[in-house]
């Protein structure tokens, strides 16, 4: 599997701001994929750099799963949401709910965010949060669901899980069980 994080962010690109989402991700990346990511970047809140950037990677880098983070709220600059659209072929908003009722329970701020999330080819594209505490909370709500995405868009079945969280294989075995009694 390949996965990349993209930052955006003026004051990180221009090197007054330290990074800190970007590598909170590829904390997150690592302790829960079990690997490293594959590409790390950071841009600027521009349109046309974000876009040439996620289509590059789904195109010709052949990335499986990128997770942007930064320019989701509601400054003028905050272009990410406009940019992925324009990248990507179909819509996944099921996650961009779950992000949304994950956060509420949290910070009433979360109803500002303008996340998108969605699919160019067989590359699932994310954005999160600039902030890398929700950055975290929000990858976190959505990663159950990940394994399964990922191995959809590979075209694996829909009965396969390439990281199957062990309580749902036992619920679903007991679910089994229950139905063939």
């Amino acid at each position: 599997m390949r996965i990349a994080i993209l930052t955006i962010s003026d004051r990180a690109h221009e090197g007054t701001y330290e990074d800190e989402s970007g590598p909170a991700l590829i904390e997150l990346v690592q302790e829960h994929f079990h690997q490293d990511q594959d590409l790390y970047h950071i841009v600027p809140d521009d349109f046309m750099e974000i876009k040439r950037a996620l289509e590059q990677w789904c195109d010709d880098a052949h990335i499986d799963l990128i997770l942007t983070t930064g320019g989701t709220g509601f400054a003028p600059r905050d272009v990410t949401p406009e940019a992925t659209r324009a990248a990507i072929e179909r819509e996944a908003p099921g996650l961009v709910h779950a992000m949304l009722a994950a956060s509420l329970q949290k910070t009433p701020h979360a109803m500002l965010s303008r996340a998108v999330a969605g699919i160019r080819g067989r590359t699932l594209i994310v954005n999160l949060p600039g902030s890398p505490k929700a950055a975290r909370e929000n990858f976190l709500a959505i990663l159950p669901a990940l394994p399964h995405a990922l191995d959809l868009l590979r075209g694996g079945g829909a009965d396969t899980h390439a990281l199957e969280h062990p309580i749902d294989s036992e619920e679903r075995e007991r679910q089994e069980r229950n139905v063939s009694d």
